[in-house]
């Protein structure tokens, strides 16, 4: 078994977990996507640089929102400050990003009806997490790729990517890397706490990769059990 050191070498917050109360009632374990993420990485930063710093905060930062369930827990955040604001649009409170988790926080998009394939205010925090984990088995790793400046107010370029090896909202597996860059600004008290977070990026890029796998919810199996499915046109394929 790992040892927590090795676990949580990105997420130190974990060391002090205290009387942490748990969603999934223990500790999580990202054995997985810290292998996903050493096999991927772009950029391997200098151990203490800002860069790694920003980084290993982030991580961290993401950790709680989908692992703890009180703010009183939280490490990585002012609770009483904290917005988080995802391509310009308005603002969401600790409390309200908690209770969305943070996918349905950062899916939030402007598309016309007939092309979002994901709804967030149409899903819980538990089936958004439930969805990604489906079609990410592997996890979904997350790396800096640029800082602009330093604190208080921190800019920086990211990368997120994993591999759809599973279902996504009934369409099939590719096996291939799906991945998406954005831009952020994070804004931290003199404990580093953060204040605020912006986040742009482009949603398209993610889903492109998650919907180019053909629609199973309409598989026909044959006699001799074959699966045939209809193909879908997809607005981020072309």
């Amino acid at each position: 078994m790992a040892t927590r050191e090795e676990r949580d070498k990105y997420r130190s917050v974990l060391e002090d977990a205290g009387q942490v109360q748990w969603r999934y009632d223990n500790p999580p374990d990202f054995n997985s996507v810290n292998q996903l993420f050493e096999e991927g990485q772009t950029k391997v930063w200098p151990e203490g640089s800002l860069e790694e710093t920003v980084q290993n905060a982030i991580k961290s930062w993401e950790m709680e929102f989908s692992h703890k369930i009180r703010l009183q827990d939280f490490k990585t955040i002012n609770p009483e400050k904290f917005k988080l604001f995802v391509n310009g649009r308005e603002g969401l409170s600790a409390e309200e990003t908690l209770r969305l988790g943070s996918y349905n926080a950062l899916l939030k998009n402007s598309l016309p009806e007939e092309f979002q394939y994901y709804k967030p205010e149409e899903e819980s925090f538990e089936s958004s997490h439930d969805a990604f984990r489906s079609a990410l088995p592997r996890g979904f790793a997350w790396e800096i790729l640029s800082v602009y400046s330093g604190p208080p107010v921190i800019a920086f370029k990211f990368r997120h990517w994993g591999y759809f090896e599973g279902t996504f909202k009934g369409h099939a597996p590719t096996g291939e890397m799906v991945q998406f860059l954005g831009l952020g600004v994070l804004k931290v008290d003199e404990s580093l706490r953060a204040e605020e977070i912006e986040i742009y990026y482009d949603p398209g890029e993610l889903f492109g990769g998650l919907l180019k796998g053909p629609p199973i919810s309409e598989t026909k199996t044959t006699d001799s059990g074959d699966n045939t499915a209809e193909k879908q046109s997809c607005p981020f394929t072309h």
